[in-house]
């Protein structure tokens, strides 16, 4: 919950501290941009506080981590806007970001280690499947205060000052966390390393100074973290995305579909880390990745359908063309279009309005097409009738919306999520050595989760608005899971069960 709160609100946060920025799309993807820093930041903080972890100990690591992502979350809580101190607000906003980044980056590795070297060999998989789920669980806090604070507050009071709530009640989550992990002891496996003068000097230097040893951080990078990470944001935040921007479901409804979709499917994080005790941590990693592959495009299609079934009809029935001329330069990331051509994919794309592009050559051919209409120059009233006579609701119609099958595609997508992360933790631990452990697990599954799974709202969202293809962001997450199946097909050692005490 204490740094969830963030992606939970991106586009609200994109109007408050963006505000200078005309193109609403422009000021989305800032905010999801915003959002990314602070997973670029990640593998620094695994550097960091995975030295610490295996020089200092796991239990005090992991205490500095805590406290310092909880207050940099509360100070979210306390920013000014951009309408109050101008563009300060986005860069005080970028700091905090990165903050939560370095943050971020020790708290998993230490969390992980701690649990998996206090359980038994056969429940490993089982014990650090309840770290897994309690993400899921601090998304679902995150969604679940907001959705409480605007049900309390209105939605005006919320979007005015109510937005801030969330973030200051990370104080009371992290006063809660400090008094449990200080009545913790140490990791029994870092006390015998120590006690017997076996820890690493330097464990940032020696992780990467042996081959077989930067393989497996390669291996956890690619094979594991990447492709986890991809598709647990997909589940959780591109569907809360994709519900609000593509099928026009509000703000509201979609944050309450996918809070369901996570109560019904969290307790699989705990059942894939059991089930990874029993049959082996590959073969559900593995079965995870292959059915995301096969399933992904069908189940976004069959959400689309149910969540906003007239605008899924019209773009079957009456799909949109639009005759882009060679000198149309459009781009996702401009503030202010110019030209007919740039103004009117600009606007399908604000109105999360799928449509095809045909190449032309002159100007003077540009038109949009819908179907009978046919339009030649930059229209919005046009536009906006055409789209409605061919039967395009802007808004999706909560009494036609089939919840039902949009939260059994939401519970699919979270269950491929849970195959894929609940075995993870127990993995990790198991790869390296009890020395170099928190700094050899912490690096690459921070650069994995940082990089490709952090970049996936941004890059998914960049991908759907400059091609203007309301299902072409989901090909950044087929790429990086075809990439981590192959590697943890081919690469990935079975670990099940092994002694970790060395």
């Amino acid at each position: 919950m204490i740094s969830l709160s963030t992606a939970a609100l991106a586009a609200l946060l994109g109007r408050l501290f963006f505000a200078q920025v005309e193109s609403e799309t422009l000021a989305f993807l800032l905010s999801l941009a915003t959002f990314a820093v602070g997973f670029l930041v990640r593998p620094i903080g695994a550097a960091i506080f995975g030295y610490l972890g295996d020089r200092v100990g796991r239990k005090y690591t992991f205490l500095v981590t805590i406290s310092l992502m909880g207050v940099a979350t509360a100070a979210i809580g306390l920013l000014p806007t951009y309408a109050q101190i101008g563009v300060w607000a986005p860069a005080l906003l970028i700091t905090i970001r990165i903050l939560q980044g370095l943050a971020l980056g020790g708290e998993y590795g230490g969390a992980a280690i701690y649990v998996a070297e206090h359980a038994p060999a056969h429940r490993r998989g089982f014990y650090t499947g309840f770290i897994q789920a309690s993400v899921s669980v601090g998304f679902l806090l995150a969604l679940g205060v907001v959705i409480g604070t605007t049900f309390l507050l209105g939605e005006e009071a919320f979007n005015a000052w109510g937005w801030r709530i969330p973030f200051l009640i990370s104080l009371l989550l992290l006063a809660i966390s400090l008094w449990i992990r200080l009545k913790l002891n140490e990791s029994p496996v870092f006390k015998a390393m120590k006690a017997a003068g076996r820890t690493a000097k330097n464990p940032l230097k020696e992780s990467f100074a042996d081959w077989q040893n930067v393989r497996l951080i390669l291996i956890a990078m690619f094979g594991i973290a990447a492709g986890l990470t991809v598709i647990w944001y997909n589940a959780q935040f591109y569907t809360l995305y994709f519900l609000q921007s593509t099928s026009g479901v509000s703000e509201a409804d979609a944050r309450k579909l996918i809070a369901w979709g996570v109560i019904v499917a969290a307790p699989a994080f705990v059942f894939f880390g059991w089930l990874s005790d029993k049959v082996g941590r590959r073969k559900v990693m593995i079965s995870g990745y292959a059915l995301t592959l096969i399933l992904l495009f069908p189940l976004y299609h069959m959400i689309a359908g149910a969540a906003n079934p007239a605008l899924d009809k019209a773009m079957t029935e009456n799909p949109v063309v639009i005759s882009v001329p060679a000198d149309c330069n459009y781009s996702a990331l401009a503030d202010v279009q110019k030209g007919d051509c740039a103004k009117s994919l600009e606007w399908f794309v604000g109105n999360g309005i799928d449509f095809t592009r045909i190449p032309v050559k002159s100007a003077d051919e540009f038109e949009v097409a819908v179907a009978d209409s046919r339009i030649l120059n930059f229209d919005p009233g046009g536009f906006a009738a055409a789209v409605a006579d061919a039967g395009y609701p802007l808004e999706s119609d909560p009494a036609a919306r089939a919840n039902g099958i949009v939260l059994l595609g939401i519970i699919t997508l979270s269950l491929l999520s849970a195959a894929t992360y609940g075995p993870v933790a127990a993995i990790l631990v198991e790869l390296f050595p009890a020395k170099l452990r928190y700094t050899s697990m912490s690096i690459p599954y921070h650069i994995g989760t940082g990089v490709f799974g952090g970049l996936l709202p941004l890059v998914s969202q960049f991908i759907v608005v400059q091609t203007g293809a309301v299902f072409s962001g989901l090909w950044y997450t087929f790429v990086i899971v075809t990439i981590a199946l192959i590697t943890t097909f081919f690469f990935l050692p079975e670990t099940a069960g092994k002694d970790i005490s060395g």
